[in-house]
């Protein structure tokens, strides 16, 4: 862990961090993934706008969707070389990606807790900056990517079904609920319009379905 540049204070955090829920499905990482994912998402965003103070919203946020994608977080931890150091139980060859990005927000998590935001920000901006000054190609969408992806495995004109259900919160600012299935699974969606939480319900049941 030399290359992560960040020395804990409580060593137990980082092997919490470290551990699949597949190796212990009481004491493992997922809620220091869920706290890392927020602090890494924060970071980012924080960086983006910064480095690009000319860039319109829409063009941030394409940046900020390949900076936190599973994809840029394997290549991370595969840069930390953190694979051997992840204890884990049963493992397909298709989890493997995941189970590294899964791991390296958890470690994110895990410093924010042992050191704070400020010790966790400056470690995500030393291994994201070269990626971020980059020119980058913006990943499809979710939802675009769940599509192709049941086009692909299921039965010629089989699509995923949208479930759009009744909004909440105060009419002038509504909070949209939507589920979405596909291949025999389901995941849901919120957020401010039915497009937002349409999109993040597609991007849980391509979690769920581990692609």
């Amino acid at each position: 862990m030399e290359k992560l540049e960040y020395t804990f204070k409580n060593p137990e955090l980082l092997q919490l961090a470290l551990t699949q829920s597949g190796a212990d499905a009481g004491a493992n990482n997922e809620r220091l993934e869920f706290l890392g994912d927020r602090v890494l998402g924060l970071t980012v965003a924080e960086m983006l706008f910064t480095m690009f103070p000319n860039e319109a919203e829409g063009d941030l946020a394409r940046r900020h969707a390949v900076l936190v994608s599973t994809d840029t977080l394997a290549h991370i931890a595969k840069v930390l070389n953190i694979g051997p150091e992840i204890r884990h139980g049963h493992m397909t060859a298709n989890r493997t990606k995941h189970m590294l990005a899964d791991a390296m927000e958890a470690i994110f998590g895990a410093i924010y807790m042992d050191g704070g935001f400020a010790e966790a920000r400056d470690v995500i901006a030393n291994l994201w900056h070269d990626l971020a000054a980059a020119p980058l190609v913006a990943p499809k969408d979710s939802k675009t990517r769940l599509q192709e992806y049941v086009q692909k495995v299921a039965p010629t004109g089989t699509l995923p079904v949208y479930e759009y259900m009744q909004p909440i919160g105060a009419s002038h600012s509504p909070v949209f609920n939507v589920r979405v299935s596909a291949l025999g699974k389901s995941a849901f969606g919120q957020g401010t319009s039915k497009k937002i939480a349409s999109t993040v319900a597609a991007a849980e049941l391509l979690k769920i379905l581990a692609i």
